[in-house]
C-alpha cells in the first residue's frame, strides 16, 4: 500500500494528522495539487509535496524552495502523504515529526515530462508551479546518491518570468492559510503550555527558536486574562490600601475624640 510506511510511523489516537486514505482519481489533464509545508521539528525544514496516483509525493528541502535558478535545493524523498494532508496546519504534539506545522503555499502543478512515473523512475521530473509564491518551470533531480543518500534530489527553478534573486522563504515567510500567521500564532491556539518545559528541540538554533516562539505564544494565549489579573491585583491592592487607610483615620479622630472628653470633664 502507498501510505503503509506514513501510517506505521503514526499514532493516530494522538496526532492530528489526517488518517492514511487515498485522494480523488484524476484523469489526463485534471488539475493536481501541490503544496509546501513549513515543519519546526528537530529542525527546520520545508515539506515539498505533489500530487500523484492518489497520494502527496514527499521531499523535504531543509533550506526551502529558491525562486533563483543558481540555487539547487538539496530534497530528500520522504514517505509519501495522503492527499488530505495537503491543507494541514496545526502542532504535532509527540513522536514522528513532533512541531508546527505551517501551510506555506500551495496551488496547482502540472507536468512538463510527458510520463510521470518514467520521469519519477529515472529521477529527472520538469514541471510547473501554480501557487501563491511558487510559480513557473521547475525540475526535481535524483542526485543517485549524492551525499550517500540514496533519497536525495534537486530542487531548482527554471529561469522563467517567476525566476529572480530573492529569497523567497524570507520575504513570504508567512501562512497562506490563516492570515498573516507565524508559528507563534499557530501555535497559539493550540496548548503552547505543551512544550513549555520539553520543547521538540532543545540545542543549538531550533531550540532557541523554539523557547522564542513558545513563550511568544503563551504571552499571546493568556495576554488579556492576564493583564485583567493584573489589573484586578492592582485595583485589589489600591482598595485594601484605602481601606487601612481609612481605618487609620477613624482611629485617629476616635483617639482624639475620647482625648477631648476627658480634658472637658476635668
Amino acid at each position: 500500500m502507498a501510505l503503509d510506511d506514513y501510517k506505521k510511523k503514526r499514532n493516530f489516537e494522538k496526532t492530528p494528522e489526517p488518517e492514511p486514505k487515498l485522494g480523488p482519481k484524476k484523469k489526463k489533464g485534471d488539475e493536481l495539487f501541490f503544496c509546501v509545508q513549513k515543519h519546526l521539528a528537530s529542525h527546520l525544514h520545508y515539506d515539498f509535496r505533489l500530487e500523484w496516483n492518489g497520494v502527496l509525493l514527499s521531499w523535504a528541502v531543509p533550506k526551502g524552495p529558491s525562486i533563483d535558478p543558481k540555487d539547487k535545493r538539496l530534497a530528500m524523498q520522504t514517505e509519501d502523504h495522503p492527499y488530505d494532508y495537503g491543507m494541514f496546519e496545526g502542532v504535532i504534539p509527540e513522536g514522528y515529526g513532533a512541531g508546527i506545522v505551517m501551510l506555506w503555499d500551495y496551488g496547482t502543478w502540472e507536468p512538463e515530462s510527458e510520463d510521470v512515473d518514467a520521469a519519477l523512475r529515472t529521477g529527472d521530473l520538469k514541471f510547473r508551479l501554480n501557487g501563491f509564491k511558487l510559480k513557473g518551470s521547475w525540475v526535481i533531480v535524483k542526485t543517485h546518491g549524492y551525499g550517500g543518500a540514496p533519497n536525495s534530489w534537486l530542487l531548482i527553478k527554471h529561469k522563467d518570468d517567476w525566476a529572480g534573486p530573492v529569497n523567497i522563504t524570507e520575504f513570504a515567510p508567512l501562512s497562506v492559510k490563516t492570515p498573516d500567521a507565524d508559528f507563534a500564532e499557530i501555535l497559539q491556539g493550540k496548548t503552547p503550555a505543551l512544550w513549555h518545559s520539553n520543547a521538540p528541540a532543545k540545542g543549538g538554533d531550533t531550540g532557541a527558536m523554539f523557547k522564542k516562539i513558545i513563550e511568544r505564544a503563551l504571552s499571546m494565549s493568556a495576554g488579556p486574562k492576564e493583564k485583567a489579573n493584573t489589573k484586578d491585583t492592582k485595583n485589589t491592592k489600591a482598595n485594601n490600601q484605602k481601606a487601612s487607610a481609612a481605618k487609620k483615620s477613624s482611629a485617629v479622630k476616635s483617639k482624639k475624640k475620647s482625648a477631648s472628653k476627658r480634658a472637658a470633664k476635668k
